[in-house]
């Protein structure tokens, strides 16, 4: 796909080469296929190869993949390792308790472990294969509209800007694609889908989507240390019950490696809470610090997840458009599992759009068809009886729990469920948060030995994340007068500490005494926790140049 004047036309578009947007494009293909029909499908992925930018657990649940591969393309998938081993522990500070049962959704038996970046991979060239045209390193920033404000496509962003925006000698306008459908797969908080959820008010009715944050690592370690296909996940220690939702994870891969990771929900309050910080402290734990024994790190990245449930799920479709995956919000979190909810999106977004272009009619009527599908298939059946499991679980194990059980005994309905908030608007003031901030619970665990424990640009050269630095910077600080006044005087730079890259440095002038940000875009792994979690709204995410980002090998 050439940068030019012209305009790219296709029939479908698919912005997104996470499994999702792999999936629709295959179901897409699949069907056109049977129909005898040929169709251009597009689909353009930001990282620099199919990927690259991918991140997951992930024990996955396989059965989804037989429904959209053939028998012999499913038997070929590349999985890591059957789960052998499923263990549910309660951490306390230095003791833990394993637990005689599975909670309710967490049993992994028939489940595979798997490398998300491999399995995409897969899929992209199963796609290729099919006939469908996949370009790589191209970053899109605007959506397309007609006269009408309909969608017609998307923009790919423009290069050879300077810092300042300004033109340079190698400046390229970005190219426009047309398409008879868009569909959007740019995984959690895309920044086209949230451009068209507030254009067509796609939110109308629904509880605010909520995240977590997950820190993960993959090490190398001795023979012994674990077995390939273990599945241990934890609660409790160092999250605070009540004021810190969330747990860790420790899979066994093939060839004596780890994967391992904590996920902290991002509604807590406390300004100076560092998830990053929290997954060390976390390793250091006995019980998880024995599997890493003298092992080494190999890879790190970080990924926020949507965990807002089936009430926080926008409208996915509208005129010609259509949004699958995390995009849309498919994620269950009582199983700590998605893809094979985005997966199944991307099957049944895919029938709609063929069924669509088929009738010549591709109206948000028409479109509808998908969210009758969704409605009428195993993604319903899984999520709306746990709608409101996350805003309970706000109220702490006990209580939350209780009220969890109470839902699945009736499906889903729950007296006196708690309301959600935006995560931004959770975090304190400095001067509000009456609880222990997290460095004075931590102090004197907050030393990083470089061995079992790692700072963050530590952790960012083991994502091997790159970007050209003479680029705009593409954080934007939307309101810097209020960002000084609030998110740096009153909030103490929250970015400095949930942000696990790095990216926002809190410099204060020796002489003066005097506050700034500091910002290190080149650092950015693409979790777009701060487009979550800033206070005001302070910071934006958009795609810097396509290629940018972490190069993820197995994550």
């Amino acid at each position: 796909m050439n940068h030019h004047d012209d305009v790219i036309s296709t029939d479908l578009l698919i912005v997104g080469g996470g499994p999702a947007g792999l999936a629709t494009a295959i179901e897409l293909a699949k069907q056109f296929e049977k129909k005898g029909e040929k169709r251009r499908i597009l689909l353009i992925e930001k990282g620099n190869t199919i990927g690259a930018h991918i991140l997951s657990g992930a024990v996955i649940m396989p059965e989804i993949f037989q429904e959209l591969l053939s028998p012999e393309a499913f038997e070929a998938l590349p999985f890591d390792s059957a789960v052998s081993t499923d263990v549910t522990v309660k951490l306390n500070e230095a003791t833990e308790l394993t637990l005689p049962f599975h909670p309710p959704y967490m049993n992994n038996t028939g489940n595979q472990i798997a490398s998300l970046a491999e399995i995409t991979r897969y899929l992209a060239k199963i796609a290729q294969e099919k006939g469908v045209e996949i370009y790589t390193g191209f970053a899109v920033d605007s959506m397309l509209y007609d006269d009408a404000g309909n969608v017609i496509g998307v923009k790919t962003k423009d290069t050879g800007l300077n810092q300042q925006g300004e033109k340079q000698k190698n400046y390229q306008e970005g190219s426009r694609v047309h398409a008879k459908i868009t569909i959007l797969a740019e995984g959690t908080r895309g920044n086209l889908t949230k451009q068209v959820i507030k254009k067509f008010n796609l939110d109308a009715g629904k509880q605010p989507q909520i995240y977590s944050l997950g820190v993960k690592e993959i090490w190398q370690v001795p023979e012994g240390n674990i077995q390939a296909g273990a599945v241990y996940h934890t609660f409790g220690y160092p999250l605070q019950d009540k004021s810190e939702f969330g747990g860790g994870f420790i899979y066994g891969l093939s060839n004596n490696r780890v994967a391992l990771g904590l996920v902290v929900g991002l509604d807590y309050a406390d300004p100076r809470f560092d998830p990053h910080a929290a997954m060390q402290i976390w390793k250091t734990h006995p019980y998880v610090s024995k599997f890493l024994e003298g092992g080494k790190i190999l890879e790190f990245g970080a990924k926020t997840l949507p965990e807002g449930g089936w009430n926080a799920m926008p409208r996915y479709y509208d005129n010609n458009l259509l949004i699958v995956g995390d995009s849309a919000g498919f994620l269950s979190t009582a199983r700590l599992k998605g893809i094979h909810l985005a997966i199944g999106s991307g099957i049944y977004a895919a029938q709609s759009a063929v069924e669509a272009l088929a009738n010549n009619d591709t109206s948000k009527e028409q479109l509808a068809t998908y969210e009758t599908r969704v409605n009428n298939s195993f993604i319903h059946q899984e999520l709306y009886p746990i709608r409101n499991m996350r805003a309970v679980m706000q109220e702490g194990m006990l209580l939350g729990g209780l009220k969890m059980g109470i839902q699945l005994l009736r499906g889903g309905k729950c007296k006196f469920v708690p309301p959600t908030h935006p995560d931004a608007q959770t975090t304190q003031t400095l001067s509000d948060y009456s609880g222990i901030p997290f460095h004075q619970r931590f102090g004197d665990k907050l030393e990083w030995d470089k061995k079992l424990t790692f700072d963050k640009v530590t952790g960012v050269f083991h994502s091997k994340a790159m970007h050209d630095e003479h680029q705009p910077p593409h954080l934007v600080i939307n309101d810097p007068e209020q960002f000084q006044r609030s998110n740096i005087e009153e909030y103490g730079l929250a970015e400095e500490a949930f942000c696990p890259a790095e990216v926002y440095e809190l410099h204060v002038d020796r002489k003066s005494g005097a506050k700034s940000l500091r910002l290190h875009p080149e650092n950015c792994v693409h979790c777009k926790t701060c487009d979550i979690k800033s206070p005001n709204g302070g910071i934006t995410w958009t795609p810097p140049y396509g290629g940018d980002g972490p190069e993820y090998s197995y994550m």
